[in-house]
């Protein structure tokens, strides 16, 4: 959770930096703005191909 945070905040930062620098860029703003949202979800994605399904996954439930 922290390192999540980290994350986030760092690349929060990076963006206003990047802002503040006035690049003159042929992207919009809109796209700094949306960097650290778009960071954020790579790594829940790069997090989640490692993750192990449900035993019980598909598996009829049967009341005994």
């Amino acid at each position: 959770m922290t390192l999540g945070s980290l994350i986030f905040g760092g690349t929060f930062a990076l963006q206003l930096r990047l802002q503040a620098m006035g690049l003159q860029l042929p992207i919009p703003y809109e796209t700094f703005l949306a960097l650290p949202y778009l960071v954020t979800i790579l790594a829940l994605v790069l997090a989640g191909r490692n993750a192990s399904y449900p035993a019980a996954l598909l598996k009829p439930y049967r009341r005994e």
